[in-house]
Formats: C-alpha cells, structure tokens, sequence
C-alpha cells in the first residue's frame, strides 16, 4: 500500500496489475475500507488489463481522518433537506468533495481517464464524478447504488438497521458480531453469501487496521448532506453499465433500474439471490458482465464503432 496527497488530503491507496494498462479505479461504499475488496475481483480485472486502485475514502481507513469536525445529527439535516434549506453547512464534507478527492486521485497517479466502479456509498461518489469530472471517467459502473430520487423504494427496516448498528462496547469482537448480523440482514442468499468466520476474521482485521467511528459519522452524514443529482444524470454520455441485486434489501434493485432509465443508453443487470454485499462467490458473475462491457468500450473500439 501507498500513500498520496490528492485534492488537499492524504489518500492511502493500493494497485493490482500493470501500470502500462489503462487504469480502473474501484471506489468503495460507506465505512468501507481498501480491505473489502474481494482479492479474486482486483486480480480479474487486472487479468483482463486493467491497472485497478482500491483505496480508503477519506475518513477512512489510513486516509485523511477529519479529527474535530463535528456534523450536525441526521436528524435536523434530513429535515433540513425536506425544508429545502441548504444542508452543505451543516456537514464538513459532501459526496462531491468525496467525488473530488477520486478525480485527484485518478489525476496524481499519472491518469488522464480511468473506468470507475462504485459500490453503495462508492456508486453515488462515481456517478457524482460523471457529473463533475466527465472527462476523468472513460466508463461508469455504479453498483448497488442509487441516484437519490425521491419516490424510489425504502430500504427494508431490519437492513436500515444493520446499516447504523452500533456496539454497547467498542472492541473487535462485538464490532465483528455486529458485522455477522449485519451480513444476515442485508447480504446475499445464503448460497452465496460469505460465511460468518470470514466475515467475522474480515471485520477484525479491518478494526485492528483502522477503527474511526467519528469518521463513518462524517460520511454519513455528507450522504445525507449531499444536493440530489437525479435529474442531472440525463446528461451523461460516458458509457455505463449498472448493477444491482436483486435480493438487495438495503438498496432496492428499483433505485439501480432507476439510474439505467436516467443514464441514457445505460446498460444494466439485475443479478438473481445477490444482496447488498460482496462475496467472492459473487465475482465470477460480476467479471461475466464487466469485462465484456469494458471490452465494448476501450477507446480503441469506440474509435471503430465511430468510423463504421
């Protein structure tokens, strides 16, 4: 792992693969750190040519920790945003500040362009990044992700509860128990569904790396915070390849059909018993579907397709 210094913060990143292939950048969802990544998904796509980075959003993980900042409760900016009042005060950082740091970051490291997947949290970063920083993005991939409509699906209430669960005591144990009941809630079908050891040894490992829950407040916060985009996404011209499960019960799939009616001439898969969750039994199917879209959209082959 690696460190840089990308849009005023310090950004703790890792790579798989060639530098001499054409970058992808993998940007991950809500408290999640590099970690999460299944090993097989970054080797794949580095199989299949790509340069991939993963790394920690700020607040994170071994980036930036925006230590003293305070955001208001979620409470009194949720109604904030209902009253049409400005939200971004109230918060230290948004997702465009977060979308920001992930164009820097594709910039520092030498970049001109890099396809971009993100997961949940990660999904709206990339899509806000379409927005923002158009030509940084070569291909979009949000995954499991929604646009912030109004209207779209609520998560179910035992998913929107594993999602803000916190411990009675902070230690790796009860952290990982909660990770585990966590996983039951909102994760895929029990076929493909990590088992609970690995998902308990993960969420250990990432405590004893990093365990910042004034941070994961932060993010939450500038989830909350953030202006909605929705109606922006009928100008993006990037091509976009959105996936979402169908056994997601945190994220509705509705919310990732909702972006592919959006985008215009997104492509979109809904995969049968996936959650909302990355296990290694899912990445077979999720290669199945990228690879193929990321073939049909180098910019060699859109020269061709252009020239026809």
């Amino acid at each position: 792992m690696a460190r840089i210094k990308a849009n005023g913060i310090e950004i703790e990143y890792e790579t798989t693969g060639s530098s001499n292939d054409p970058m992808m950048l993998l940007v991950s969802g809500f408290s999640g750190q590099l970690t999460r990544w299944p090993e097989s998904l970054k080797r794949g796509l580095a199989d299949a040519g790509r340069y991939v980075i993963t790394f920690d959003n700020r607040d994170i993980g071994l980036s930036t920790e925006f230590t003293g900042k305070v955001p208001a409760s979620p409470r009194d900016i949720v109604k904030a945003a209902a009253e049409g009042k400005p939200t971004g005060d109230m918060v230290p950082y948004v997702l465009d500040d977060m979308a920001a740091d992930a164009a820097a970051l594709i910039r520092e490291l030498g970049a001109s362009q890099a396809d971009v997947l993100g997961v949940s949290m990660g999904g709206m970063i990339v899509q806000l990044m379409a927005l923002n920083d158009p030509a940084q993005v070569r291909t979009l991939i949000p995954v499991m992700t929604t646009s912030g409509a109004p209207g779209l699906p609520q998560s179910d209430p035992a998913a929107q509860a594993a999602l803000t669960a916190v411990p009675d005591v902070r230690t790796a144990e009860a952290i990982a128990e909660l990770s585990v009941k966590s996983r039951h809630a909102i994760g895929s079908a029990p076929e493909l569904r990590s088992s609970d050891m690995d998902v308990r040894a993960q969420s250990m490992a990432d405590f004893n790396r990093s365990d910042r829950p004034l941070g994961v407040a932060r993010q939450y916060a500038a989830i909350l915070a953030q202006p909605r985009w929705h109606e922006r996404l009928v100008g993006v011209t990037i091509p976009t390849l959105v996936l979402h499960g169908a056994a997601d019960p945190l994220i509705k799939p509705e919310a990732g059909r909702d972006i592919a009616q959006r985008i215009p001439s997104a492509e979109i898969d809904v995969i049968d018993k996936w959650g909302h969750d990355m296990p290694e039994k899912i990445v077979p199917t999720l290669l199945n579907r990228i690879l193929p879209f990321l073939a049909r959209n180098t910019p060699e082959a859109t020269r061709a397709n252009m020239s026809r």
